[in-house]
């Protein structure tokens, strides 16, 4: 089980977006490591910015959504997790393809989490590197 706190496999965590900008976006996760999670995004004119090449914000769309269900993952049920901060660097542009992203912690407090994530091309070039920031904080019981 490695990190995570939840067993899940790629099809539940797919279906589970599939209705919001994930599944807009055709993000799929494809694996569920023993301490990263993985997940990919089609380079396609959905993704594209009007020039033809990938949105520099699907980009990070992809990191956001990538890290955030990785670190809700790695919580017990009475905690959630809120995105504090991100940053990317894009590396390389693409018109075409799919781009996989690797999610891995940098570290897993109890109050925060902190997690890199590398998209690379087809032929495993680095894309874009995110970092992203999760605040931990206890779910408030429903009204």
């Amino acid at each position: 089980m490695g990190i995570w706190r939840v067993t899940v496999n790629p099809e539940q965590l797919t279906e589970r977006g599939s209705k919001s900008l994930p599944g807009h976006l055709g993000i799929r996760f494809t694996e569920v490591g023993e301490d990263y999670l993985r997940a990919t995004m089609p380079v396609e004119p959905r993704t594209h910015q009007p020039f033809g090449v990938l949105h520099g914000g699907a980009s990070v769309a992809l990191a956001e959504t990538l890290g955030s269900v990785a670190a809700m993952l790695c919580v017990e049920p009475q905690f959630m997790v809120l995105g504090q901060e991100i940053n990317a660097n894009h590396l390389r542009s693409l018109s075409s393809g799919i781009v996989t992203a690797t999610a891995r912690p940098y570290h897993l407090g109890a109050r925060s989490h902190v997690w890199g994530i590398e998209i690379r091309d087809e032929r495993e070039r680095l894309v874009c590197i995110s970092r992203l920031t999760m605040a931990v904080v206890e779910r408030r019981p429903a009204a």
